[in-house]
């Protein structure tokens, strides 16, 4: 059955909603966003500021480096940032236009400005609130769901919202209905679209993402996953595609500032599901449209999985961007929805429960692992094996076993997810 207009145009916005540069882990730098707003709301540097955060938030934020601060990390140094920048028409590349001066700054005023941060009980799992003071004025502002969807901005208690929101803003009560999305659809519009408004987007991701790949195998980054895998691959493709991943996320993680595409919200799964395919395309001799074509499963069926899992959880999302880039791999040799869908089915089988606890060092390693189940998972396929249902989380039919995943992600490991926090908290 043909697409019909409607879907065609959902999953090139989609596309377009998804695939956004941004510099840095994107959870501090959605808080720089916020606290660059708050920064402007009042006109200077507040004196006193609360700062509100969901768990996730706090998880994802706590170890990694804020890029554009001279190695600072922490969530004191992301609102800082932030508010030194005053960019926030930038959003998430809010810190790339710090300069030296500004930077010097960041230290000075986090000594000078009163901050508590608390956690948001019982909050969805992607919420931040700030409040801040500067004389007489208090201002607030909330973002929610998605690390650009400003919600609220109030000035001394009136609501100033409009004035920060734009009609190009990709906001959660705006998107794209991300439910037309499923796998058989997602395969047909990658063989049959018209490349040409798409090229321009999987030109950048593809730049962007082997830029700073290539950055993290140049020397040592973090825990150096990347680089330990890539100087033993011996040019073996399965190992380079698991190494140049890993090292993307490796420079990312350690305050590389080199921008990245996103996908869910997240740096890490846009390198997974973007890095793997431009590795097997160049050793396969591959067509330039096959790449875009086998990205364009890679990114559509990441965003799939994720659309049920949401954008923060306690499921790692390098497993949905290992399973969509095993998928645009078996594309690129000659594999269409049949083989497509008994890949993502086994990748999912043999890596889901993967725990996200928090972006940090250690990303590198379990993007490196899903990218090894995605491979794994289409050798399985181009071999006629699979996980049959019933054996354990699978079920008949590509998308009964994502929702079980779904289900798995958020219903199933809503205890993991609030233990971890609380581990990571010493609570």
């Amino acid at each position: 059955m043909a697409l019909t207009s409607e879907k065609i145009l959902a999953y090139k916005e989609i596309l377009k909603e998804e695939l956004i540069p941004a510099m840095g882990c994107t959870e501090p730098i959605a808080i720089s966003f916020a606290a660059s707003i708050l920064g402007d709301v009042l006109g200077g540097y507040p004196t006193k500021i609360r700062v509100g955060l969901s768990g996730n938030i706090i998880k994802n934020v706590k170890s990694v480096i804020v890029p554009f601060t001279g190695g600072m990390h922490g969530i004191n140094t992301a609102v800082c940032a932030g508010i030194v920048s005053g960019r926030y028409d930038k959003k998430l590349e809010v810190l790339s236009y710090l300069t030296p001066d500004q930077v010097s700054k960041i230290s000075e005023y986090k000594d000078s400005c009163k901050m508590e941060i608390y956690e948001l009980e019982d909050s969805s799992p992607f919420e931040i609130i700030i409040k801040g003071e500067l004389g007489k004025d208090t201002a607030f502002v909330h973002l929610s769901k998605r690390h650009t969807n400003i919600e609220k901005v109030r000035l001394n208690g009136k609501d100033i919202t409009e004035k920060y929101y734009t009609k190009d803003d990709v906001v959660e009560k705006e998107s794209t209905d991300r439910s037309l999305l499923n796998v058989q659809d997602i395969v047909e519009f990658a063989e049959t679209i018209d490349l040409s408004d798409l090229i321009p987007l999987l030109d950048r991701q593809i730049s962007f993402n082997m830029a700073i790949a290539n950055e993290g195998i140049s020397r040592d980054w973090g825990a150096s996953i990347g680089r330990t895998l890539y100087l033993s691959s011996n040019g073996d493709t399965r190992i380079l595609a698991r190494a140049l991943s890993a090292a993307g996320s490796d420079a990312r993680m350690n305050g590389c500032e080199l921008p990245v595409c996103i996908i869910s919200g997240s740096g890490n799964q846009g390198i997974t599901a973007s890095v793997p395919i431009c590795v097997y395309g160049e050793k396969l001799g591959s067509s330039k449209e096959e790449i875009y074509r086998a990205l364009l499963i890679s990114d559509l069926i990441t965003i799939h999985q994720k659309t049920g899992i949401g954008c923060l959880s306690a499921y790692c999302g390098a497993i949905s961007a290992g399973a969509g880039a095993g998928c645009g791999i078996c594309y690129l040799y000659g594999g269409r929805f049949y083989e497509i869908a008994h890949t993502l089915v086994n990748t999912v089988a043999i890596l889901s429960g993967t725990i996200c606890d928090g972006a940090k060092s250690s990303c590198a390693a379990k993007i490196a692992m899903a990218v090894e189940a995605g491979i794994m998972g289409y050798d399985m396929a181009k071999g006629g094996h699979q996980f049959y249902s019933g054996e354990g989380i699978v079920k008949k039919g590509v998308e009964n076993t994502i929702e079980n995943i779904n289900r798995l992600a958020t219903v199933g490991m809503l205890g993991t997810d609030k233990e971890i926090i609380k581990i990571m908290l010493g609570k």
